[in-house]
């Protein structure tokens, strides 16, 4: 029998999309699961493509039917379990075999497995993978984290199967041990916080303005024609527009307004706060997906406060400039999280090239992307995208319809905590000189901390400690 070029072991949604994507390639793929009786149902269900699957029964064998030097990739959930994986199959490999997280795995255990590996001569990968299962199966945006020994082993798999921009593979090794799963958090913090600006703008139009849900929907497809085209505008216009067969109302007005997290916008968050950066877009999406699931506490507000209902109107041409004005700040702040790792971690991560690996199969892939792109290769200035000639122009323009959605939103009692936050930053960052004076006047006050002096060197302490 032919030896299998890589190993996929968890057939869960992703596990399996991947290993048919590659099996389509024409990659002889060994497969194995935990739970051993999920392996010959998808041998049968893979038709034509079951020529160039190996299925295995025992992880021994599983690793024997592998090339050598072997690649081996996990589908399975992150933490504990991929741990467990680690010390399960370790014995079995040999120097120069490359193990692969396909996970969504906090970028510091990667760092650390990597590390634990290498003493042992085996290579550890962490790589993100962006799609769904609709990417996993037909191209997917892939982020690799590892050594180039592990990159030239995946590379000739991993650029056949990814989605692909003008037949630009979006895949690629954007440095070592976290930097792939670390630019995968990030890219699903950016991720939490479009989606939180959409939910916002159709908030304004469903409770503001009367708008049925299913108008709502065909504004969204009007806008996915535009500069604003991206994947979540487009499934929002798609979604909003579908009828529940049982109640014959909207889909969307029978769904519970309770929205579910998995971590990563958190770990966005934090991560960004440790390195003393702030991203508050992100930061509002995670606390307006915490504040959701607190429904009964919602009501009782509204039964004390009443809900914001009040009459919101705002022309959607308006809604549109400021919908892209937030996203332009949203991915300038992603791509500031990035830069500040990159520095923090030694990882040289080349902001053009993720903006070009986002541009097809992943959640976030959006127009937008191309001139995030060709900014960063123009090197805006303090490699701040909101500094690039383009989107100064941009936001220029957009800024005002922002403001006076926020205005009327916040008049009205809406709640915008992601486009308000998207304002702030904007309106604290073009302020050259602003307030944090008096807080370091503060600081020294009650604690002797010190401050500069505006064109002097050195540490000084104010008049009230003589």
């Amino acid at each position: 029998m032919t030896q299998a070029q890589i190993g996929v072991y968890g057939l869960g949604t992703m596990g399996s999309a991947l290993a048919l994507n590659m099996a389509g390639h024409g990659f002889e793929v060994a497969v194995t699961n935990r739970e051993i009786d999920w392996i010959a149902p998808f041998i049968a269900d893979a038709g034509d493509l079951a020529a160039r699957l190996h299925p295995h029964n025992k992880l021994a064998d599983f690793v024997a039917d592998l090339k050598t030097p072997r690649v081996i990739l996990f589908m399975i959930p992150s933490g504990a379990p991929m741990d467990m994986m680690i010390d399960q199959i370790t014995p079995l490999l040999e120097s120069g075999d490359t193990i692969i997280d396909g996970g969504n795995a906090n970028f510091h255990d990667t760092r650390r497995r990597s590390k634990t590996l290498k003493d042992k001569d085996i290579h550890f990968v962490g790589m993100g993978v962006s799609g769904g299962e609709k990417g996993a199966r037909h191209g997917p945006s892939m982020m690799v984290g590892g050594t180039e020994h592990s990159w030239h082993q995946l590379r000739p798999i991993l650029r056949a199967i990814a989605a692909t921009y003008q037949d630009n593979p979006c895949v690629d090794h954007l440095g070592p041990d976290g930097a792939g799963h670390f630019v995968k958090t990030v890219h699903n913090g950016v991720e939490y916080a479009d989606m939180q600006v959409i939910a916002e703008l159709y908030g304004l139009l469903r409770y503001g303005s009367a708008w049925p849900p299913s108008d709502i929907g065909k504004l969204f497809e009007e806008w996915d024609k535009g500069p604003l085209k991206s994947y979540l505008v487009e499934i929002t216009g798609k979604v909003l527009q579908y009828t529940d067969p049982f109640s014959g109302h909207a889909v969307v007005d029978v769904i519970k307004d309770a929205a579910g997290q998995k971590g990563t916008g958190r770990w966005t968050v934090v991560e960004a706060v440790r390195m003393g950066q702030s991203t508050n877009m992100i930061e509002a999406a995670v606390g307006a997906r915490a504040w959701s699931a607190e429904k009964e506490t919602r009501q009782e507000m509204q039964n004390h406060f009443g809900g914001a209902r009040d009459w919101f109107t705002v022309d959607p041409g308006v809604l549109a400039d400021a919908f892209l004005a937030a996203r332009i700040l949203c991915y300038a702040q992603g791509f500031r999280i990035l830069d500040a790792a990159s520095k923090e971690y030694d990882w040289a991560l080349d902001m053009g090239r993720i903006a070009e690996i986002w541009r097809a199969g992943c959640i976030i892939r959006s127009a937008l992307l191309d001139d995030i792109s060709e900014a960063f290769a123009d090197q805006p200035p303090h490699s701040q995208l909101i500094l690039s000639p383009k989107f100064t122009e941009t936001l220029a323009r957009t800024i005002p319809a922002l403001r006076t959605v926020v205005s009327a939103a916040v008049t009205g009692g809406h709640a915008i905590p992601a486009l308000s936050s998207a304002l702030n930053w904007f309106d604290t960052m073009r302020q050259g000189f602003g307030t944090a004076n008096i807080i370091q006047a503060q600081r020294d006050f009650f604690g002797y901390h010190g401050f500069e002096r505006l064109g002097e060197d050195g540490q000084h302490h104010g008049p009230w400690w003589d």
